[in-house]
Parts: C-alpha cells; structure tokens; sequence
C-alpha cells in the first residue's frame, strides 16, 4: 500500500453529520429491538386468540405484556452497553449476546410478575410461545441490524469514531492495509507522518499534526510508531494531551495473533494480556459436571446395547471386546482411551497404522461400528474418569501426536482442554483418516477454533450434530 492509496479510503462525513449518525444509532437499534419484541407478542396473541375462539383477534392483557417485555429487553441492552455503534459492526458474538438478554428479560418479568402477583393477568401459552419464538426472531433481527449498519460504515455513512493517524509513513501505511479502519467503523480525517529526524524535526512534526488534529475535531488519535520507539511515542502523547480527544498505540503486528488481546490490570501492574486459560475455573467446574451427568445417563441409556455390541465383537472375531490405547489428555497428561474393538490388531506402539477405506484389518462389525461411531460408547468411562469429556478435540494415538507436532504449528495446543468424545472438527468433517498433512491441519484448525470460541451452548451444538448431521458420519472408516 502507498501513500496514493490513503484516497481511496471512504472520507469522512462532516463532523455534524457523523455526530448525528452516531447520535441517532443507539436510539433507532433500541427502538427497532421493542419494536420487535412488541410485534412478536401481538402475533403470538392473534395466533392463540384465532385458535382457541375462531375470530381474529388479541387478547385485552396483549398490550400491557407487549409493553413490559419491550421495555425490559431495551432495558437490559441498555445495562449490558449494547446500543453502541462498534456492537453492531461484526456478527460475531451477536447471537449468544441477544439470546442471553432474551432469557434475562423473561426471568426479569416473571420476577415482576410473581412479586406484583399478576401472573394470572395473562396467558402461559402465550408468554411460552412468545418466548420460544422470540429466539429465532431476535436473532434474525439483530442478524439484519448488524448487517445494515456494517455496510453503512463500509461505505462510510456510519461511523463509530473519526480517527486521527499520526506515526512513521511505513507504520501508517502497514496499520491501514492489516486493519483497514473504515471497515469497523473508523472515518479516517487526516493523516500526518512523521519525519526521520532528531527532536527539533519531531517537535516541528507534532506542532502541525495537532494544529490540523484541532481543524478536523476527531474523535481518536491513533499513534503508529514501533513499541520500541519509546521517546517518540511519549512526545506523541505528550502532544496530543491537550486536546479532547482519545488516544491510542496503534497494536505491533504481533497481536494479529490474537483476537482477544487486552490490557489487565492487577494492582499497580497493568500488563497486555495476549492469551487466557482456555476455560475459566467457573467454566471448567460447569463442564464438569455436565459432562458427569451427561455421561451416567448415557451409560444408564445405552447399557442394553453396549452388552449386546460386547457380545457381538466376540462371536465376530477372536480379541477382548474393548480395545485401549495410550492417548495424550489435558496438559499432555497420557491415558488409555476405551473403544470397543474394530479392528484384528490391537496397535499401540511407536509406529501406529491408521485405519484406510476398504482396510483388511477392519472386522465385519467393525465396519457397522465405525460407520456409526458406536465404537466410542466406552468412552463414557473415560468421561467419568476425568480423563475426557464429551466434546472437545479428539485424541490420537501417541506415536501419531509426536509426529503432527513437528510438522504442524501449536499442534499441541489442542491439549489445552479435554479431549472429547466428538468435537467440533468431526462435525464438520474431519473425521476418519488423515492421510495428508493437509487434512491433520484442517482437522487441527477446527480444534483451535473450538478451544478460542468455548461456550456451554456451543458444546451443546456439537452434541445436536454429532447425531444429527451428516457430516458427523462423514469419512468414516
């Protein structure tokens, strides 16, 4: 990117004209979302109203429950800051977020209802319908708003913050072409370099870029210069305190690594925390015990069918009925994985050959077993053990292990949860055998991402479509 390039970015509407687009944002998102909320149960009470009495119709309480669940949901948007303009410019997070106001909202206004002892004012079917209905639709909704204003600020009519860029020409124009800030929300007023120099040249630099940074009035002064070019940035600063404005160190090229990198302050020490612990202690204590649960109804469920495999496995092919292979668990903590026996051999060495399409050594069981993944009910041990859970990335074999993580970066990072029994890379395909590099690092990849992107319900999605979906069965062996 040269200098040149810096025209073609969206310019910057005037400030009275961007002061009002973000002004007006908040509002109109808030009052689309009760506009929403209220049509969502004047149509649910039609429905019912037309159902139960043949006449087209609401009920008489319609409008005072439309009313109540429209406020408390703007009013826990608005608690949670979410009628910002830089909430609305990616989809990510969006969903979870509408879906978890919703469910404070209902838990709100059945507290209301209990303590003002109003609930038989108005109709259970309809608040149950309401609310069932009312996740899909909020999620569409906010899905359309976030689609709207993203392109309004693409194109440059919307904007979260006019942003001021002052640093070296080389730092300016790497940060612009990595970040491209008008595509998330930024309108870029002016631009100043900074010349090679001693500190009379800085000086003179910085007395012009805040003389223009007073004229074009932004919001924000983003400061590109080297972390190590530490004068430089504290005359930078220095500068631009005077003016009412925001300042901020343009990030270093390292933390494009790092999707949730950010500054934590513990006493007196405040340090850029580029990474967490994967689950918090809250998180993992929750998963727990899900997955405790989970796994005991799972054996209490399929215990008929687990003793009717058993049998079958040894009336097919001489062998024990289960087969137990050393696996790398949490922290690389090794464990003997349970799965019910597939295969004539038993591998278990330094050299461990992965089962093929078509594979002889695949028994006539095996292959029914394999193909609908019910060679992994023993698993529920290892789940009990401790050793696993029920989703997260799945383990291979040790000798298998030692050799992905020479040829693939932070493959061993898949060890920083529990492996599971299914996962979000079997999912989406990536089941079966990895004869390529390629495969393993797309397999690899699903993994990281499931590990950056945990939540409960996402677990919950995973186990939908390990039973669910088609691609849960793809490549099977």
């Amino acid at each position: 990117m040269s200098v040149n390039d810096l025209s073609d970015m969206p310019q910057a509407l005037p400030d009275n004209y961007a002061g009002l687009g973000r002004l007006w944002l908040g509002p109109l998102t808030a009052a689309c979302d009760a506009a929403v909320v209220a049509s969502l149960v004047y149509a649910v009470s039609f429905a019912y109203h037309l159902g139960a009495t043949g006449l087209p119709g609401v009920d008489r309480s319609t409008r005072e429950l439309a009313a109540m669940l429209a406020t408390l949901f703007v009013f826990v948007n608005l608690m949670r800051g979410r009628y910002q303009i830089a909430n609305y410019l990616s989809a990510r997070g969006q969903m979870g977020s509408a879906f978890a106001v919703w469910n404070i909202t209902l838990v709100a206004f059945l507290a209301l209802l209990f303590l003002a002892k109003i609930a038989d004012h108005y109709s259970r079917i309809v608040m149950v319908a309401t609310y069932l209905c009312g996740i899909p639709v909020i999620a569409l909704s906010r899905s359309a708003v976030v689609r709207l204003v993203a392109a309004g600020s693409r194109s440059g009519r919307i904007t979260a913050e006019r942003a001021f860029l002052i640093g070296r020409e080389a730092n300016i124009m790497s940060f612009v072409s990595r970040h491209k800030p008008w595509h998330m929300g930024f309108a870029v007023t002016d631009v100043a370099f900074l010349k090679s120099g001693g500190e009379a040249a800085l000086a003179a630099d910085l007395t012009a870029a805040v003389a223009n940074c007073r004229m074009t009035r932004p919001d924000a002064v983003f400061i590109a210069v080297p972390w190590s070019e530490q004068e430089a940035i504290t005359a930078c600063v220095d500068a631009f305190m005077n003016l009412p404005v925001a300042i901020h160190l343009a990030p270093e090229p390292i933390m494009e690594r790092f999707g949730n990198a950010h500054v934590v302050h513990t006493g007196t020490l405040s340090s850029l925390r580029l990474t967490r612990q994967p689950l918090s202690t809250v998180e993992v204590a929750a998963k727990r015990a899900f997955d405790i649960v989970a796994a005991s109804c799972g054996i209490i469920l399929t215990l008929p069918l687990l003793l009717l495999i058993a049998v079958l496995i040894r009336l097919d092919s001489p062998g024990p009925v289960l087969f137990r292979q050393r696996r790398y668990g949490f922290n690389q903590q090794a464990f003997r994985i349970f799965k019910f026996r597939t295969m004539t051999t038993t591998d278990d060495g330094k050299v461990v050959v992965q089962a093929k399409r078509n594979d002889p050594r695949i028994t006539r069981l095996g292959h029914l077993l394999r193909r609908y993944n019910l060679d992994e009910l023993p698993q529920f041990l290892n789940v009990l053990a401790g050793d696993m859970s029920l989703v997260g990335p799945r383990p291979h074999a040790l000798a298998h292990d030692v050799e992905f993580e020479r040829k693939i970066a932070n493959y061993a990072r898949r060890h920083n949860v529990r492996p599971g029994i299914t996962g979000w890379a079997q999912v989406n395909g990536f089941r079966g055998e990895t004869d390529t590099d390629a495969k393993m690092a797309g397999r690899v990849a699903y993994d990281h991402w499931y590990i950056d992107n945990w939540s409960f319900w996402l677990d919950i999605r995973i186990l939908f479509r390990t039973v669910l979906s088609r691609k849960a069965f793809a490549n099977a062996r």
